[in-house]
Order: structure tokens, then sequence, then C-alpha cells
């Protein structure tokens, strides 16, 4: 049985005092239902991994370079994450494609940095409004599979974050049919490439303004295994009852 997971996306937000929420989130887990991991900023990698220490709540970034070291000024590696305590890192998120160009071969070539120094990536993938409008949408999804997800892939080392653009941040949410018939696809289409095995054990997670007040409805859809969280995780009044209606679906 695959293991439940909230994922809280700090993005460029929070603060040090801030990191005191993981002792909250802590205290209200139910570990043999669901697991939780908390991506803050770089600068709060390693306090967070302090804080965490001794509980059940993981710690990961948002993001690593492709290369082991080298003159990239600004970029952290997955050796770097790793070495401080973190276990997952954030990989294609949107913000990501969209701001800074990266490609899926990026992606890619990211995940497989991360496998490497033995992390989880979480690999973001999704459409645009443009593309559901169109009716595009499964057809962008297949690319974004195909091309971020290294050969490889299992249960242990990825996870896959399905996030269309057009929900993040804005307040709207996907149709619950819409939710299902994305995630019956990708579970279908990981099958295809990876084998069963590998599929069933693949955690999907959802994206997308995901709150206490719909999260419930979101965990009930099969083969949606948990969320990725962006603003609700920075608190621990709005991430602990998203932990508690997962670790209840």
């Amino acid at each position: 049985m695959r293991r439940k997971l909230a994922a809280g996306n700090w993005k460029m937000n929070g603060t040090l005092a801030g990191l005191d929420m993981l002792a909250d989130v802590a205290a209200a887990m139910d570990s043999t239902r669901a697991e939780a991991v908390i991506c803050p900023p770089a600068p709060y990698l390693l306090p967070a991994v302090t804080k965490a220490q001794g509980t059940p709540v993981g710690i990961g970034a948002q993001d690593c370079h492709a290369e082991p070291k080298g003159a990239f000024t600004g970029d952290i590696s997955a050796s770097m994450i790793k070495e401080v305590g973190a276990t997952y890192v954030i990989l294609g998120h949107s913000e990501r494609r969209d701001a800074y160009g990266e490609t899926d071969a990026d992606v890619a070539a990211k995940a497989q940095a991360a496998w490497d120094a033995g992390l989880t990536a979480i690999i973001c993938i999704g459409e645009s409004e443009a593309d559901r409008s169109s009716g595009t949408t499964l057809d962008v999804i297949a690319e974004q599979l195909a091309g971020s997800l290294p050969d490889g892939c299992t249960g242990e080392n990825t996870v896959v974050a399905y996030e269309p653009i057009w929900a993040i941040g804005t307040g709207k949410i996907p149709t619950l049919d819409q939710i299902v018939e994305v995630h019956d696809f990708i579970r279908a289409t990981l099958a295809e490439r990876f084998g069963t095995d590998v599929s069933d054990a693949l955690r999907l997670l959802y994206g997308g303004s995901v709150k206490p007040d719909n999260a419930a409805e979101i965990f009930k859809v099969d083969n949606v295994d948990g969320a990725l969280i962006g603003g609700a995780s920075l608190r621990a009044a709005d991430f602990v009852p998203i932990l508690q209606a997962l670790s209840a679906a």
C-alpha cells in the first residue's frame, strides 16, 4: 500500500521563527497513515532539519542543480541537500519551468542527480489554462511524463505531483472528474512505461489551491495519494487539518 504524503512547498516565503510550526505538525501526525514533508527556502534547510530531528516530519529542498559541483553561482547540488539531512527535493515546478525556462530534459537531469545523491524527487507536471481550454491536457501531461522522468524511476526515488498551472495560488481547482481523469491517466502511462509494479508503488500528489476546506474531498479520489501544498503549508493551523484529512482518507 502506498503511504500517503503531504508535502509543503514554502516557495520564497517563511522565516526562521516560522519553523516552530514543525513541532505542531509532528504532534498532530499519525505517521503510520501519512508522511509529512516541509520544503522551506534553501537558507532554512539545516535549521529545519535540526528542528525536525527525532520527529516523523521530513525536510526537502525546492530545487537542485543537475551537476554535483562546479561554477554555478547561486545553485545548490543534490549532495549538499542530502548532506544537511534533507531527504526530498521538488523538481520541475511550473514556476521554475516558466520563470527560468526549465525544460523536461532539465528536470530529468536534475531528477537523476537527486537519485544519485539518495534523495527522493517530487517531479511536478501540469497544464496551463490554454492547454485545458484547447483540450490538450492529456497530451501535455504525457509529454511531460515522458521527458521529465528518467529511466530507473521507482516508488522509492520518485513522487509525481500533478499541478494544473491555472489552479496554483488562484483559489481555482479542477472538478473532481478532471482530477480523476488526469491521475488515472498518469497511473496508466507510468504502468505502460515502467510496469505495473513500479506504477502501483509511485505516489501521485495533487497540487493547486489545496486548503483545509477542500482537502478531504480531493483525498477521496482514487489515485490521489496526497498533496503538494503551497501557501497552506506555512502555518500549522492550515497544514495540520490537511494532514489530518489525508490520514483519514
